[in-house]
């Protein structure tokens, strides 16, 4: 339930703050920027979260971080510049990434060997599921709107309760997982690229789909099923993209994926512009076959790692998808305005050549896993869910 409903209050504030920004007349770049700031923030939370929950423990650090999410919302209406919204969105991506922290390490807790299957199941459904509801609430909200934010801001607020009316004992605190960056890359350069590219694409797309679709005169409406059909298409694509990872070379996986994006690219810039019908088909291709990289290459790099660097490993390929993320809406709104709309689809269809030719390269010179791990699709929230698929045997059956 706390999932829910802030997946309701921070999934909706990206695309909320691009309307919004065109209906104030921020411009293109710096409504990338203020896309970029929730990254930075949610890579802050995803480094210091950890530390916060051993200092003042689980239900305190999400009334915390949950409080940040709500100023944040209920604050942009006091200043319309965009600036001001760049720190206010550091301060909900910061928000999102500790709540998520908190959550998972509480179902850590919870999850016994008999349950947890059902528990990591319903877990991805709820993640999916509110993700897709999130980018539809988009046709209610009225951009630039003090009623759309406070909206939001109730959402972030209520994600307190369940987690403030539970009898459920709060997890002990252990200590904080430390990030070994080099010896991640060593372990599997393939798995850092693909992180990375992952956030390049989705951060991209979400956070800058809003103006590209505005500027090819999408309705509120429809633009709120074009970033819905995004997630959708990815939902739908995880378990026949799990059956194929658990039975082949992942790496083969990866790059055909890797093209798979690149024609799903082509698509949008060809197609996608046409009709709304070709719109919208086109995304919904695009989400399947981009979306599940990032358990992909997870999977990928998992199979490399012994047991005891599990967290640690997920701690870092997380670094990477941040970095990515960070700088890919901030680039991406850069294009748009200098070279036109379809530059977005280029930008990441480029970013999937270049690992597709990373791939290959690797085909030829690296050395196959000798141990597979199962897939399994995580949201892209934080390293603690790397503890969530623990076996009481001691294996680790990470993505």
């Amino acid at each position: 339930m706390s999932i829910a409903l802030l997946q309701l209050g921070g999934g909706t504030l990206g695309a909320l703050d691009a309307l919004s920004g065109i209906e104030k007349g921020f411009s293109t770049l710096e409504i990338g920027l203020i896309g970029s700031a929730h990254f930075v923030g949610f890579f802050v939370g995803c480094w210091l979260s950890p530390r916060l929950i051993g200092g003042v423990r689980h239900a305190r650090a999400f009334a915390g971080f949950a409080a940040c999410g709500a100023i944040s919302a209920i604050a942009h209406p006091l200043w319309i510049d965009a600036y001001f919204w760049i720190l206010l969105r550091i301060l909900a991506g910061f928000c999102v990434a500790g709540s998520y922290t908190v959550v998972e390490a509480w179902l850590q807790a919870s999850a016994i060997n008999e349950n947890r299957g059902r528990v990591l199941g319903v877990y991805r459904s709820v993640d999916l599921s509110a993700s897709v509801v999130s980018q539809l609430m988009i046709a209610i909200l009225e951009p630039a709107h003090y009623v759309s934010y406070n909206l939001l801001a109730i959402f972030f607020c209520a994600s307190l309760l369940p987690l403030a009316f539970t009898k459920s004992q709060a997890p002990v605190t252990t200590h904080a997982p430390r990030l070994h960056l080099l010896r991640t890359v060593k372990t599997s350069p393939l798995g850092v690229a693909g992180v990375a590219v992952a956030g390049v694409t989705a951060a991209s797309f979400r956070m800058i789909g809003p103006v590209y679709g505005q500027q090819l005169g999408l309705s509120v409406k429809e633009l709120a099923g074009f970033l819905s059909l995004f997630m959708l298409g990815g939902a739908i694509a995880q378990t026949p993209v799990g059956w194929i990872a658990d039975r082949f070379d992942r790496r083969w996986v990866i790059n055909v994926f890797s093209i798979l994006s690149i024609l799903s690219c082509l698509l949008v810039i060809e197609y996608g512009t046409d009709s709304r019908m070709g719109m919208l088909v086109t995304t919904f291709l695009f989400g399947m076959a981009t979306y599940p990289l990032f358990s992909l290459a997870t999977a990928h790099a998992s199979d490399f790692a012994s047991a005891d660097q599990m967290v640690e490993l997920s701690a870092a390929l997380m670094f990477f998808y941040g970095v990515g993320a960070i700088v890919s809406p901030f680039l991406a709104s850069y294009l748009i305005t200098n070279h036109g709309t379809t530059m977005l689809f280029v930008m990441i269809g480029g970013a999937h050549m270049l690992l597709a030719m990373f791939g290959f390269y690797r085909l030829l010179i690296g050395d196959r896993a000798g141990i597979k791990r199962r897939y399994r699709y995580i949201p892209r929230t934080s390293f603690i869910f790397g503890r969530l698929t623990k076996r009481g045997n001691g294996k680790i059956t990470l993505p």
